[in-house]
């Protein structure tokens, strides 16, 4: 932490030379390559050798109840977090020593918001009918995973607001890595002659998320002073009352990117309501896989900004370099994805393919807009913008609700992923056009000519390619490397930049 304190001091003595912000830029990019590297190892193979063996072997309704289940277990998680994690990293990032002075008070305060949590979530479970014996069990083991999730995050806010990247990003993959261990020896391991159960993959997860949580406590107690756990009310109330935007946000934005498979399992007839979302489900969860790519950037992104914010650095160069990393990233996502939707799910699921891909097609549109958000919303958490954050997302949340209201009874599935792309497309303009007038950014004309020059021929590539008669693996292989060939040739990816950003010598260790 000294060591800490003292780059962030001379980033404030040499900032005249700008010298500072490509060293935040250099720091963002080198933990980058660590944090992908590691995720993209682990989590494909949990999502696509893991979750998708479980959803093929227990059928899509099963596995449409445990994702709607699921999904409301993650509404509440206002109640588990109340903002604590986001405003903690926030906190933690621009002043190290608060972590000795708060551990130990926020750690009883997780304890008490997460028996909060679990009784409300039996209570309004059995509002909206979950009130039989197995379903009031996913609920209960679901919600105790919730709150393993969150505790998790919050110790890995304290590591990764301490800039300890390289540590954070371990941690990131080990719950991932334990599920696969569990998960693999009950599917294939042959110890049992009974068929998978999803109930098992419920516990595979609870199992895991207690050790990599006890990994992340010995890890932030290594790096504080915490001796016992402290209660301090006055500290709660202050704590709680700082959070609160950050709580609201979390409350909004769990609505309106969970809320489509409970609503879809909860509005549609017994039976068929399960089997939407089992279906939905397939698509959500590749858009969801697709998702930790930009997740993984907010992560980097949200303590950088902060200190870049504090100080008064210039952010603008880092929006550009993350924001055009990451459209590169989501337009060669999804024009894979629109052009070649039935051969994907075809080659991952065994049953409901015309429906899923035509749910897919759509679903994966909104990709785009989802990591933007991750650039826009992260800038904006970090410079303390809640109040506009909170009215776009609530918004957003409203606007989910009533297209989802009027559109599931019409086009079931569907109905839902319209919902979610032109939901997801109203929060990130609004959140570009906050962002431009608090930064005072100017539009750089020839890089949004260029920027939507490649997303024409992007898709155009993926037109072509989709109906060139050549075996689809070719299509699909072509469209990605031609997207990234575009990208260079454009100069939307400067790779002696990122070369020489990298090689720079560090100002801040990790």
């Amino acid at each position: 932490m000294a060591n800490i304190r003292k780059n962030a001091e001379y980033c404030r003595i040499i900032h005249s030379w700008r010298e500072c912000p490509k060293s935040m830029q250099r720091k963002f990019i080198t933990n980058l390559v660590l944090l992908l590297f590691l995720n993209l190892l682990v989590k494909p193979f949990w999502i696509f050798g893991i979750d998708r063996v479980v959803q093929n072997t227990v059928g899509a309704s099963e596995y449409g109840f445990y994702s709607a289940v699921f999904s409301f277990s993650f509404l509440f998680n206002i109640l588990l977090d109340f903002g604590i994690t986001n405003f903690n990293n926030r906190n933690i990032a621009q002043n190290s020593q608060l972590l000795n002075k708060h551990f130990s008070s926020i750690i009883v305060m997780k304890l008490m918001l997460g028996l909060g949590y679990l009784m409300l979530a039996f209570v309004i479970g059995m509002i909206i009918g979950y009130n039989e014996p197995r379903q009031m069990m996913f609920i209960g083991f679901m919600a105790l995973n919730q709150f393993l999730i969150s505790f998790i995050l919050y110790l890995r806010s304290n590591i990764s607001g301490l800039l300890l990247f390289k540590t954070d990003s371990l941690i990131s993959v080990l719950d991932r890595v334990l599920m696969i261990v569990f998960c693999g020896i009950l599917l294939w391991g042959g110890i049992t002659d009974k068929t998978f159960r999803i109930e098992w993959f419920i516990y595979s997860q609870t199992a895991a998320y207690i050790f990599t949580a006890m990994v992340a406590f010995l890890v932030v107690v290594k790096k504080s002073s915490f001796r016992k756990f402290h209660w301090n009310r006055p500290f709660f109330i202050m704590i709680l009352k700082q959070s609160l935007p950050f709580a609201l946000l979390t409350f909004l934005m769990s609505f309106y990117n969970r809320i489509d498979s409970v609503m879809l399992e909860r509005l549609l007839p017994e039976g068929v309501g399960a089997l939407q979302a089992g279906i939905y489900a397939h698509s959500f969860r590749l858009l969801d896989a697709g998702n930790m790519i930009p997740y993984l950037f907010s992560v980097l992104l949200l303590p950088i900004f902060s200190q870049m914010t504090k100080q008064g650095d210039n952010v603008a160069k880092l929006i550009k370099l993350s924001f055009t990393m990451l459209t590169v990233i989501s337009v060669t996502v999804v024009a894979c994805s629109f052009f070649f939707n039935y051969e994907l799910i075809d080659l991952l699921y065994t049953s409901h393919i015309e429906e899923s891909a035509v749910i897919f097609r759509v679903l994966m549109i909104g990709f785009i807009a989802i990591s933007s958000t991750y650039v826009f919303g992260t800038l904006l958490t970090a410079n303390g913008s809640l109040k506009e954050l909170n009215i776009i997302a609530g918004s957003g949340m409203v606007l989910n609700l009533v297209l989802n209201l009027v559109l599931i009874p019409k086009y079931l599935a569907l109905g839902s992923a319209y919902a979610s792309v032109i939901t997801q497309f109203l929060i990130v303009v609004c959140q570009i056009v906050v962002v431009t007038r608090k930064f005072r950014l100017k539009p750089d004309i020839s890089y949004l000519l260029r920027l939507a020059f490649y997303i024409l021929l992007v898709f155009a590539t993926g037109w072509f390619a989709s109906g060139s008669g050549y075996s689809w693996y070719i299509g699909f292989g072509a469209t990605a490397l031609l997207s990234v060939i575009y990208a260079a040739s454009l100069k939307l990816l400067h790779v002696r930049g990122l070369i020489s950003i990298i090689r720079e010598k560090p100002l801040i260790r990790s």
